[in-house]
């Protein structure tokens, strides 16, 4: 048994991960803090969840953590806020698994171009694994720190790491088109994200400022040791949950498409939550799911790659319990099946 804690219980991506760690045989929540200190208990925060898990919220303190014996720390906490408190997490002992961005890419001047803030925590920019299992799984069950990887980066990474890896596609000329739920935008109000705004209604927004493009690039650029070139644009799309990315890609010359269907079906034969699908996806069949589902169409010259996920589990609190799954050696699936 792993006693954990949730830092920043009040959002969507906390309450989603409340729901599997409850269902594992294997963790114990003992700790869920908030800034706000009239927040009173997890249920309150998330009503779907009262008489099942009625936790009081607290306020961070280190002390509670170690008091409570805690060893695994999901935080989901804001960029550069959840770096600020990992390091002493670290010195004591304490796995995490951030789901921020603040460790998710190669360089600390990236970050900060793209994010417009100093990082506090520069020195261990670069040296922490990927939380994308399907792809990293040997540095991931090794690790005490986890940078869980971003929605829209997993939807067009699980796609098109394994080509990029094989060199059937060009990394050079790559678009990837992707759909999201309002929930991506998180629990926070914004205006552009409220009910009539979005409602019978689809808008591109972050066009060539998107904070994943650089993560989208710089983990293509591990597989394939060039500066890939990838025009991502994100759309909002007037559901709740769930991202649809359509990538383009030209295949290497020679490349047939059935040899790029045939890639990606012997190097996720194995793997659980990847599904090969005939016909293009759509997000209600992996809604509340860890399961990402991908298809392999073409249209002349190009190969049009089709990824559904739900935002908030593949894309975020089920890749975090997978990973939590392999730091701590339980099996992989556990929770998420």
């Amino acid at each position: 048994m792993s006693k954990v804690a949730i830092l920043g219980a009040t959002g969507y991506t906390a309450r989603e991960l409340a729901l599997l760690l409850l269902k594992h045989p294997n963790a114990e929540i003992v700790c869920a803090t908030t800034r706000d200190e009239n927040a009173g208990t997890f249920s309150d925060s998330h009503p779907a969840l009262r008489g099942r898990f009625d936790l009081k919220l607290t306020q961070y303190s280190l002390e509670r953590l170690v008091d409570s014996a805690v060893e695994v720390v999901f935080s989901c906490l804001p960029h550069t806020a959840s770096a600020q408190v990992i390091r002493p997490l670290l010195e004591q002992g304490i796995k995490v698994i951030d789901f921020s961005a603040d460790y998710r890419l190669n360089d600390s001047q990236t970050f900060e171009q793209w994010y417009d803030v100093s990082h506090p925590d520069p020195e261990r920019v670069g040296t922490v694994p990927y939380g994308l299992p399907e792809l990293f799984r040997q540095d991931i069950s090794h690790a005490n720190l986890i940078a869980n990887p971003g929605c829209f980066p997993t939807s067009a990474l699980l796609p098109l790491g394994p080509l990029v890896k094989q060199d059937l596609i060009s990394a050079t000329d790559l678009i990837v088109d992707s759909k999201t739920g309002v929930s991506g935008g998180g629990r926070t109000p914004k205006p552009g994200f409220h009910f009539a705004e979005c409602n019978e209604s689809i808008r591109a927004y972050g066009v060539g400022t998107h904070r994943h493009a650089p993560e989208i690039n710089q983990l293509l650029e591990r597989f394939t040791h060039r500066t890939p070139n990838v025009t991502f644009t994100a759309h909002l799309a007037p559901m709740e949950r769930g991202i649809l990315s359509t990538l383009y890609c030209r295949p290497q010359p020679n490349v047939s498409h059935g040899q790029i269907r045939d890639c990606l079906e012997e190097y996720y034969r194995d793997e659980t939550f990847i599904r090969l699908v005939d016909t293009p996806p759509s997000t209600r069949q992996v809604s509340h799911t860890n399961f990402c589902d991908i298809a392999v169409s073409h249209s002349t010259e190009w190969v049009v790659l089709t990824c559904a996920i739900d935002n908030l589990i593949k894309g975020a609190s089920g890749a975090a319990v997978q990973n939590f799954n392999l730091m701590c050696g339980y099996e992989e699936t556990t929770a998420l099946l």
